[in-house]
């Protein structure tokens, strides 16, 4: 791995070759907070999908380019006077001091548990730090994602099961009342009814220390990789998916289920 010195050094020519590009580029030049905010997004889920492969290479080269982003938006801030790449990094080392005592300070931390919920407390105390629980669920997150986050939240502050075996009545409650619109042919009702049974099931998920979003991604990967075998042997033997019979299709399914796609 490289010295610190030459970390730093490659990070301070990375910032020259932004400052180059903002004066020189056209296309960097014209861009603002609002223009880059899409193409953020569509980086941030590219280093989570590198991520989710466990790719080395693609993950460093997603980062460079979360990077950049960062840096991009610094850079902008600093052309209006509000800050800069300094005032970024020093805010950041602020935060992580004053949310790591037991590291910083005479505090104790005895597991990761109690450092998550120390860090709700802290939050609370910070100048500009969350006005409430929940208040620090960004609303522009997945609802996915966002249910975890809301539940795992409230958990830091004592609002939780007794006993995580406790949640399994109140998936089977859900269930229930969802069963119960469907069969009244309610849509709206139902709509709800069925948000309260994701809730609930991600409720569960975070209990037994699942990532929801994490399981749901590989049981989307394995249908995928199941359903690309279907096709691409479909084509083999000359036939189109549409002339198929199911039980066709649920042979092809076994065998790339017994392939361990």
């Amino acid at each position: 791995m490289h010295t610190r010195q030459e970390q730093m050094e490659a990070f301070g020519r990375f910032l020259d070759i932004l400052d180059e590009l903002r004066e020189k580029c056209p296309w960097d030049r014209k861009q603002t907070n609002e223009s880059l905010r899409p193409n953020t997004i569509e980086e941030t889920y590219e280093l989570c999908d590198a991520l989710m492969r466990d790719d080395k290479h693609d993950i460093c080269k997603e980062l460079g380019d979360v990077l950049l982003h960062v840096a991009f938006y610094a850079k902008i801030g600093s052309e209006t006077s509000d800050f800069d790449i300094k005032d970024v990094c020093d805010r950041l080392c602020e935060k992580l001091i004053f949310r790591h005592p037991h590291v910083f300070g005479d505090a104790k931390a005895e597991d990761a548990a109690q450092v998550v919920q120390n860090w709700e407390q802290l939050k609370l105390k910070e100048k500009d730090g969350n006005k409430s629980v929940l208040s620090g669920v960004p609303a522009a997150l997945p609802s996915l994602i966002k249910a975890y986050r809301i539940q795992d939240k409230a958990r830091n502050v004592g609002f939780d099961w007794e006993e995580r075996e406790q949640v399994w009545e109140k998936v089977k409650e859900e269930i229930g009342e969802f069963q119960a619109e469907i069969a009244h042919m309610d849509k709206e009702k139902a709509e709800r009814e069925f948000g309260d049974v994701m809730f609930s099931l991600i409720n569960a998920a975070r209990l037994y220390k699942i990532n929801p979003d994490n399981a749901l991604e590989h049981t989307n990967q394995k249908f995928i990789n199941r359903f690309n075998y279907l096709e691409e042997h479909t084509i083999k033997q000359g036939k189109n998916l549409h002339d198929m019979t199911l039980q066709e299709m649920d042979r092809l399914w076994e065998e790339a289920k017994a392939l361990g796609l």
